[in-house]
């Protein structure tokens, strides 16, 4: 894969609690950096948070045992990759202030993609604006928390394209037998996983990013001292997904196992889907029902087939014929009219382990002291659960508040910078 755009083109800036993504020359950038940040893990939050600090004038090193590849995807390429307004179809979330913080998060990174798409091509990042519809067993009315979220989304003005219609239901031609009565609809970004994230890991080592492709286990806090002395770093940012239960020594930390199958999205075997298609979790069914379907077109030629949450389970033995996930493609079936006739992609079952948290997602800095009781210098940005591309440039955001905030606090004596040996 191969790209044409150059990393000086667009780059972000913190304005406020926005991180904003700019069109023309960063005049942050104009001089060497002087500080150096660590950025533990290479998915999409650590990579967009690399992004966001190397552009704010950072020097930036970022470890992780594996990257975006085709033969052996990380958890960021396995994502369904839909924005969602929160809590998403496929996440859950467990406080009204993590639920906030997600509202807040995942309009950042609308608008922040909303102008990656009118500023560069889709052939560059791989990000589509489609319409994305969500379907209801009830009426809305007689659905609260569904009824709440449908009216915050209408009244964001900056999510394009609502419309509340019981019809979408007929207009895609919706099998009866899916018990589906009520729908809304919005343009939302979809992001390409496989391309996105090789495109997001180009523009960061075009931007001067060093990736050191290593496996640091442990508590981060037991060993930063030994850490920021060898990547000469001024702070460690921990993004390391579900590693964390053992970096931040975070027992709430578990997996939702979740699986997508692919197929070929053509228009020869079914007609061609174009707009996403989803049902979210029903409480009424129980916690461990099995009712969520998430039909999104990835590209122009391959459309998505999920809706697997599975807490606490670490195995990745799942296999296209296993029964959850025979009866997941049922779900999917019958809602798009000839679906089961449609032809597997090459690579046509993937499985992965989001990272939840049960105190949801954390971004703040570590709060234990270091040894010597004296501050610590880590930072942490993970639990996203199936929501990280949603919650990336959000997130990022709030990194980098956090990060200003802990160099307000460190004595000029003991920060480490860049010198020229190490340019």
């Amino acid at each position: 894969m191969s790209f044409t755009s150059s990393a000086s083109e667009i780059y972000l800036t913190r304005v406020g609690e926005e991180l904003v993504l700019n069109e023309g020359v960063n005049l942050a950038t104009k001089f060497p950096p002087v500080k150096r940040v660590l950025v533990v893990g290479g998915g999409v939050t650590g990579l967009t948070t690399t992004w966001a600090l190397l552009d704010a004038g950072y020097d930036v090193t970022v470890v992780s045992e594996k990257w975006a590849s085709l033969s052996d995807r990380i958890t960021s390429q396995i994502a369904g990759a839909l924005w969602e307004w929160p809590p998403a179809v496929c996440g859950k979330h467990t406080n009204l202030i993590s639920l906030d913080n997600s509202k807040r998060w995942c309009l950042t990174s609308y608008r922040a993609l909303d102008k990656l798409m009118k500023t560069l091509p889709v052939e560059e990042h791989g990000v589509r604006m489609r319409a994305a519809n969500f379907f209801f067993e009830q009426s809305l009315n007689d659905m609260p928390g569904q009824l709440e979220k449908m009216n915050e989304i209408e009244a964001e003005k900056e999510i394009q394209g609502f419309l509340h219609d019981p019809t979408l239901v007929t207009k895609h031609a919706v099998n009866q037998k899916a018990g589906v009565v009520d729908s809304y609809r919005h343009l939302a970004p979809v992001i390409d996983t496989d391309h996105y994230m090789t495109w997001l890991r180009y523009i960061v080592s075009k931007k001067g990013a060093r990736l050191v492709t290593a496996k640091i286990s442990g508590d981060l806090l037991a060993q930063e001292d030994k850490l920021l002395a060898k990547y000469n770093a001024t702070a460690i940012i921990n993004c390391t997904g579900l590693n964390a239960y053992e970096t931040a020594a975070d027992k709430t930390v578990l997996p939702l196992r979740g699986a997508l199958i692919r197929v070929i999205n053509d228009g020869k075997k079914f007609p061609k889907v174009t707009e996403a298609l989803c049902v979210s979790h029903d409480d009424t069914h129980g916690a461990d029902a099995e009712d969520i379907v998430f039909i999104v077109p990835r590209n122009d030629r391959t459309l998505i087939l999920g809706g697997l949450v599975q807490p606490h389970v670490h195995t990745l033995d799942l296999t296209i014929n296993s029964p959850e996930i025979v009866r997941m493609r049922e779900r999917c079936n019958a809602f798009v009219p000839g679906l089961e006739k449609a032809e597997l992609d090459p690579d046509p079952f993937v499985q992965g382990l989001r990272p939840f948290r049960e105190a949801n997602v954390r971004v703040e800095r570590e709060q234990r002291l270091r040894p010597d009781g004296s501050i610590s210098h880590i930072i942490h940005s993970y639990g996203q659960g199936g929501s990280g591309f949603t919650l990336s440039f959000g997130c990022a955001a709030d990194v980098m508040g956090l990060l200003e905030e802990l160099e307000a606090e460190i004595p000029y004596s003991s920060r480490n910078v860049v010198t020229h040996a190490h340019l």
